[in-house]
């Protein structure tokens, strides 16, 4: 009868050539999992990327380039067409001040000799529209005040402000407009006044009357623009005027793609 301590010995004399044979076993197994996935893939080699298939050369031994995927960043630079990243940032002109979002004149409007004592409020936001801009609100000048050079006090420092300094025509202080309306009376006719058309007439199918005649009031001097002056860096109010009458003033503008062109001298 078989002892325990025989049966032991026997095992270890065993389990070397038997872990060998387990090897080899496993390495065939292997080699031919391998070379049975090759022959699979070759007998899908194919043109256009497919799952778990050759992808086949071009003539020049190259892959086809509609066959690569296209990475997020070429995606961009085909919506830039030839246009360069500099072509695409946004800039202020070379006459205005950059603020950031927008750009501010960096002087008032140099109304032309034949428009003299044209420029009110009408005459300021059409040209300003004209120049591809708005005419900017109380708001918006004095919060550039410590950027701008506003309009001032003959006063005020020289340095930061637009001043008066030539007395030969005398020393006066200046403001400039805004886009800021206010009225200086109630009642919907403080700003202006439809009126009724000489020659208006009623519905006659209703039996309405011809309506009075009424003047029209496109430039009420109760309605009126705020304006501005630089006050020390500060920004400060100085009243108001009417719409009709006249007054400095200066642009605003969006910024624009491209580089910002150089002034013509």
């Amino acid at each position: 009868m078989t002892t325990f301590a025989a049966l032991r010995r026997s095992v270890r004399r065993n389990a070397a050539p038997a872990a060998l044979v387990l090897s080899m076993v496993a390495l065939v197994s292997s080699f031919t999992g391998a070379a049975d996935a090759a022959r699979e893939a070759l007998t899908r080699v194919v043109s256009k990327p497919r799952p778990n298939a050759v992808l086949k050369l071009g003539k020049n031994g190259k892959f086809p380039a509609k066959a690569l995927p296209k990475v997020a960043a070429a995606k961009t630079a085909d919506l830039l067409g030839e246009l360069s990243a500099e072509d695409v940032k946004l800039h202020c002109n070379t006459e205005s001040i950059d603020l950031g979002t927008w750009c501010m004149a960096s002087s008032v409007f140099s109304v032309p000799p034949e428009d003299a004592g044209k420029n009110n409020f009408f005459y300021a936001t059409q040209k300003c529209t004209e120049l591809g801009g708005f005419l900017p609100s109380a708001s918006q000048l004095i919060g550039a005040a410590t950027r701008v050079k506003l309009q001032s006090y003959y006063t005020d420092s020289q340095l930061t402000a637009s001043t008066d300094i030539d007395p030969a025509d005398g020393l006066t202080d200046r403001r400039e407009m805004s886009s800021t309306l206010i009225t200086t009376q109630g009642g919907p006719s403080a700003a202006g006044l439809l009126g009724v058309s000489e020659g208006s007439r009623g519905n006659p199918r209703t039996g309405e009357p011809n309506p009075v005649v009424v003047p029209a009031v496109p430039a009420p001097d109760t309605l009126q623009y705020v304006t501005v002056v630089d006050n020390g860096e500060r920004g400060g109010f100085a009243g108001s005027k009417p719409v009709g009458q006249s007054e400095s003033f200066r642009c605003g503008f969006y910024k624009q793609q491209g580089e910002p062109e150089l002034e013509e001298k």
